[in-house]
């Protein structure tokens, strides 16, 4: 199947202004754009015929192709990454079986999740979306509830039931688990990373479809394929000993740099 990346990146964002040009020093001291380091990430999957940032943001535009990055400009109507990424397959002149949303806040998305994803997806034909689930350990967890009681939004959860099918994203922590997990605990709570693959027709559809009440309360453009009846796929993908977070607020800088400098990022 032709697979391409799309990297949606808004200057204006709502929590962070200017956030896709944070820089972030890596294990060699070495400062990388945000922006940068998630187009960085998208190109080590393999199997991916095209890789493009989308923005409608000039400064955006300018640092990315800075650094090499191939760069569509779409309109600032787009309500979110969703909207963005079915413009900027269209600018493209569409032919793509599957269109990646690498959201522009995660450039700690191992390869292995998009490649796990897509091939999640084309393996379910039932299935219009697809998206990555990684069950929390108990620090993940902790990390999540402790953020929610600060008042932060510091990552998605996802609850799926048979065959991967998912029943609901949220903000909040679900499923409610009343146990306290020890530091390496497995746990019943999966983290949904920021990352979707869609087939070129739900992608084609959604940007017409009225947001519903769930995706203006939870502020997440999944529910609204929810909404819509659109069966959405969730695919677990394993750590493999790496840590994941996005950068959704100031204060994940420093962690996101820290996991950086784990994982021996330049």
């Amino acid at each position: 199947m032709k697979t391409l990346i799309v990297i949606p990146a808004r200057y204006a964002s709502t929590r962070y202004p200017g956030k896709p040009l944070v820089a972030l020093t890596g294990a060699t001291g070495q400062s990388r754009t945000l922006i940068e380091r998630s187009w960085r990430a998208a190109m080590d999957v393999r199997g991916v015929d095209r890789v493009v940032v989308a923005t409608d943001d000039d400064r955006i535009r300018d640092v990315a192709e800075g650094v090499g990055a191939e760069v569509v400009m779409t309109s600032a109507s787009c309500r979110n990454g969703t909207e963005r990424c079915a413009e900027a397959h269209d600018a493209l002149g569409g032919g793509y079986d599957i269109v990646v949303n690498l959201q522009g806040d995660a450039p700690l998305t191992p390869a292995w999740f998009i490649e796990d994803l897509v091939a999640g997806l084309s393996a379910t034909p039932s299935c219009e979306v697809a998206t990555p689930v990684l069950r929390c350990d108990g620090r993940m967890l902790n990390s999540l509830i402790e953020d929610r009681r600060a008042g932060r939004v510091g990552g998605t959860t996802a609850v799926f039931g048979e065959g991967g099918r998912a029943l609901y994203f949220s903000k909040e922590v679900i499923p409610f688990t009343g146990t306290v997990y020890a530091d390496a605990d497995e746990t019943p709570v999966f983290h949904h990373v920021g990352v979707y693959a869609y087939r070129r027709a739900a992608l084609s559809a959604y940007p017409g479809w009225h947001p519903g009440p769930l995706e203006g309360l939870e502020g997440l453009e999944q529910l609204r394929f929810l909404e819509q009846g659109r069966a959405v796929l969730c695919v677990e993908v394993q750590a493999r000993g790496r840590q994941f977070w996005e950068l959704n607020n100031p204060e994940d800088v420093a962690r996101i740099e820290t996991m950086l400098a784990a994982m021996g990022a330049p």
